[in-house]
């Protein structure tokens, strides 16, 4: 996702603002506190062209010489010229040159191979520099830093440990009936194999009523993740984990509450795909995608559950005290 065209802060100067056109920035920039246009900057004109003064010719006579912009300059008076013997110095005379050296002098070369040395490793030309492509700056949505994904996936691990331990308590009973439903295929596999038997004939299979279990477990597996997740996020932008390692989601368009709406809507893209574990794990699949998917996003380091809440998680800032940025409009910062 690129950042749209826009007056944003200067990353490198907070004081002003500038204007970007999507690929660089353009124009000059303007205080941070004054209110900008509603477009791209006006084009500056072009500097006023220099006419340059003419010459005034020595030694010659004749009338006054005109400069444009100052006073008429007078030539030499009548019969006025140089005086007898002037002229340029001769050179030296014939046959001279420089000394010559011993033999085999001359100018020093440099050895083979040699060549001037180049920078440090690493080096490139500064911003600006011709040929050189300018790298857009790190967007910082309401002025936070963006959360990097290490940060991310150790929230969601505790959060996803806190549903777990959830599950054991709401979920445990239905799991040691879908165990026992499934025990004498697994004893009889086993007694199978420990006897190097691959027939896989007459096998004891479960009844209709794992099917049910399977279905009831994933609903309340749903369920207590949404109870946990939703509400949390909805208020504050924070789970557990999320408060745990001072990180939070907050609305592109404007820093504020997500709101229960954004908050659903957001959990429902990773969390619904839960109900299709049942269809050969193709719900498990679906999450671990959602879930590495902001490593592949650019600039703003989106899941796929963010963009469809139009959401981006960033850092908390350790200050407690909100900087000058919090109080631009709405949707004043990419």
């Amino acid at each position: 996702m690129s950042v749209q065209p826009g007056w944003y802060v200067d990353p490198a100067d907070t004081d002003t603002r500038r204007y970007w056109d999507g690929e660089g920035w353009l124009g000059a920039p303007i205080p941070v506190d004054a209110t900008p246009p509603d477009g791209p900057p006006p084009v500056e004109p072009p500097p006023a062209p220099v006419t340059p003064t003419a010459p005034v010719a020595v030694g010659t006579s004749g009338p006054a010489t005109v400069v444009p912009g100052g006073p008429p300059q007078q030539g030499p008076p009548p019969g006025y010229g140089p005086p007898p013997g002037y002229g340029p110095q001769p050179g030296p005379g014939p046959g001279w040159g420089p000394a010559a050296g011993p033999p085999g002098w001359g100018p020093q070369g440099s050895p083979p191979g040699w060549a001037p040395p180049g920078g440090q490793p690493g080096w490139a030309p500064p911003p600006g520099h011709p040929g050189v492509p300018v790298r857009p700056p790190e967007p910082r949505p309401h002025g936070l830093v963006l959360a990097g994904y290490g940060r991310r996936f150790v929230a969601r691990l505790i959060d996803f440990g806190l549903v777990f331990a959830l599950n054991i308590v709401a979920n445990g009973w239905f799991v040691w009936r879908l165990a026992q439903e499934w025990a004498p295929y697994w004893q009889e596999v086993f007694r199978r194999a420990a006897r190097s038997e691959t027939s896989t004939e007459d096998l004891p299979l479960p009844g209709p009523q794992a099917e049910s279990l399977l279905l009831v477990i994933l609903l309340v597996a749903a369920a207590l993740w949404l109870a946990y997740e939703v509400p949390a996020m909805a208020a504050n932008g924070q789970t557990v984990g999320k408060r745990l390692m001072r990180i939070r989601a907050v609305p592109i368009a404007a820093d504020q509450p997500l709101g229960m709406g954004r908050s659903l809507s957001r959990w429902s893209t990773l969390g619904l795909p839960t109900l299709l574990w049942y269809c050969a794990g193709i719900g498990l699949v679906l999450q671990l995608v959602d879930a590495l998917s902001p490593l592949f996003d650019h600039p703003l380091r989106q899941a796929l559950h963010d963009k469809r809440a139009q959401t981006v998680v960033v850092e908390v800032p350790h200050d407690p005290t909100p900087s000058n940025d919090r109080n631009q409009p709405s949707g004043d910062t990419p």
